[in-house]
């Protein structure tokens, strides 16, 4: 009777309570130890090396040429492989009302096994054009990733160059306001009109404009370089800790077009070629036929009665559909060494347009550096004093302050032409670097 008044409900109703909580304690525990590890993925985007690095491990377009090039290598090996054997079985002196019964005296079974050999070599050559194949696929893989790393490094590069240009408009923006109060001091010393300011208020509403015109390209360099890296467009990106750094290799366009005729893009077409003339010579193996040796044994009641070997040789009687084969291969041949001089040229010019691209961008970009930049400081300091002392206009001032940092900007895209020069000639040298 006490232990009912201590305990009024059972023990027993309480378990399910003690069930919940230690499995709340349990997906709890669970839940601190994948914490880390989700914290700790890295987001792409602080460097270009974490975007290279990216790319080469999680693009979709990669992975899958990945499988592809596996997959060819896995079709060497069965290239060459001799063809399964055929084995049969074959009943005579079957009744024909009762074909069911066993064996008897009269019913002969006989068994054969047979096995084709290509000969004249056609194992090997098949083997050649397969290795030929896989090896083509190796190259296109390669010549995927260049490109890819190419079209991350030039979206990475405008993904910058967005906010340096959002920056040195919020520059742009701060000096206005510096300047507005300037005039604002002088209208109230009786120095100046009031649309002095005015006019400063207008210039920086319109650089507000286009500051979220800037915005919107930023947001659409990320979703591109989210798209190269096989994220989705709306994932989340670093900030760039530096500006990115493309060092080119060659020291002339006619050292970097060099190395076009080892560019993966056009050995992927020379191998297809190899393939194709590799596929020419057993085209015309084919000619000589092949030869099937078989054995067979002849069943008769219980035992063996008699075993026999079987020699069978091909007839080359379709000598009209061989040569159309060989035709065909020999054509083939002739589009794999056309397509190959084709994509050698394509990467010719895109060398040498990003080439013109780099040289030029580099020159403007020093120009703007060592001279305009500091021309155009020097002659905003000097409109600035002036205007403070009223011997030039408001308008001066002006002139000078978009002459200053429009030069900044300009500097600003500048770098961002040369960095995508950089990225498409290093697409050519194969630097992954």
């Amino acid at each position: 009777m006490q232990a009912r008044r201590l305990h009024p409900y059972p023990l027993f109703r309480r378990r399910p309570l003690l069930r919940h909580l230690l499995a709340c304690v349990f997906a709890g525990g669970l839940w601190t130890l994948a914490l880390p590890a989700t914290a700790t993925e890295p987001i792409p985007g602080h460097s270009l090396e974490s975007i290279r690095t990216w790319v080469l491990e999680h693009n979709p377009e990669l992975r899958a040429m990945d499988f592809e090039t596996q997959a060819a290598e896995a079709r060497i090996l069965p290239a060459g492989a001799l063809p399964d054997p055929m084995a049969s079985v074959g009943f005579r002196g079957l009744d024909p009302d009762k074909p069911w019964r066993t064996a008897g005296a009269e019913r002969e079974v006989n068994y054969a096994l047979r096995q084709r050999f290509p000969l004249w070599g056609k194992r090997s050559l098949a083997r050649e054009v397969a290795t030929h194949e896989a090896e083509a696929m190796r190259l296109e893989r390669e010549a995927t990733a260049r490109t890819l790393l190419a079209e991350a490094e030039a979206a990475y590069v405008r993904y910058w160059h967005a906010d340096q240009a959002v920056a040195v408009l919020d520059r742009r923006i701060a000096l206005l306001r510096q300047v507005e109060e300037i005039a604002g001091v002088r209208y109230a010393l009786g120095r100046a009109a009031q649309q002095d300011a005015i006019r400063a208020q207008v210039e920086q509403t319109s650089l507000q404009r286009e500051r979220i015109e800037r915005l919107a390209v930023k947001q659409e360099a990320a979703a591109t370089l989210n798209a190269v890296l096989g994220r989705r467009a709306d994932a989340p990106l670093a900030t760039p800790d530096e500006a990115p750094r493309l060092f080119v290799r060659s020291a002339s366009l006619a050292e970097a077009l060099d190395g076009a005729d080892a560019h993966p893009a056009v050995r992927s077409q020379q191998a297809r070629a190899e393939a194709a003339r590799t596929n020419v010579v057993l085209e015309r193996r084919n000619r000589f036929p092949d030869i099937t040796v078989g054995v067979g044994a002849m069943q008769l009641g219980n035992g063996i009665e008699s075993t026999e070997l079987m020699l069978e040789v091909e007839i080359p009687f379709q000598q009209r559909a061989r040569r159309e084969r060989e035709r065909e291969s020999r054509l083939l041949e002739e589009a794999a060494l056309a397509r190959r001089d084709a994509t050698l040229r394509a990467v010719e010019e895109r060398g040498a347009s990003a080439w013109s691209q780099w040289t030029s961008a580099r020159e403007r970009r020093e120009l703007i550096e060592n001279t305009l930049l500091p021309q155009a400081d020097a002659n905003f300091r000097s409109a600035l004093a002036s205007y403070q002392v009223g011997e030039v206009d408001f308008g001066t001032l002006l002139e000078a302050l978009d002459a200053w940092q429009g030069a900044d900007l300009a500097r600003v895209d500048a770098l961002r032409d040369e960095l995508l020069g950089a990225a498409a000639v290093r697409a050519l040298e194969g630097d992954t670097r």
